[in-house]
């Protein structure tokens, strides 16, 4: 019985061992499991020329692990889908990567969003309710507003 018991106590202990060394993970690993921690800054739409439709831009700053923006939704648009810009082409896109302790910017001339179907042509000086929905962070609501059709955010006018 002692012999038993003696054994056990080894077992469990080389067990208990072999759980501490893998508990911190790769630093990888540990990026892309850890929660992120998202906030978004410098939401802006232009005022649209037309009835039909408007962009939308905005920075995601990541201070925590990785996320993946898939959607965005507004009462403002039937349709809101995400684009990305490369070489002056505009192709839509299902969703964007999050980065672990980095940003994922929509800025004109690059990735934005895109609302179409307008319920109503926003004016200057309103602000749009949007919806950003994350795989793990959920939802985050922002309120965008309606600066001008030429507003410049690095210049604020």
């Amino acid at each position: 019985m002692r012999r038993f018991a003696g054994s056990a106590v080894v077992i469990a202990a080389a067990l208990a061992l072999a759980g501490c060394g893998n508990s911190g993970g790769s630093a990888a690993s540990t990026a892309t499991s850890a929660k992120p921690d998202l906030k978004v800054t410098d939401a802006y739409m232009p005022a649209p020329a037309m009835a039909e439709m408007a962009a939308g831009f905005f920075t995601v700053t990541n201070s925590g692990g990785a996320d993946t923006l898939t959607s965005v939704t507004s009462d403002l648009a039937g349709d809101v889908t995400l684009h990305s810009t490369r070489g002056g082409a505009m192709e839509e896109e299902k969703s964007f990567a999050v980065p672990a302790h980095g940003t994922l910017d929509f800025a004109s001339g690059a990735n934005h969003v895109m609302f179409e179907k307008l319920t109503r042509k926003p004016e200057q000086g309103e602000k749009v309710s949007v919806e950003l929905h994350f795989a793990k962070s959920g939802t985050v609501r922002v309120s965008m507003p309606v600066k001008s059709a030429t507003y410049n955010p690095k210049t604020g006018h």
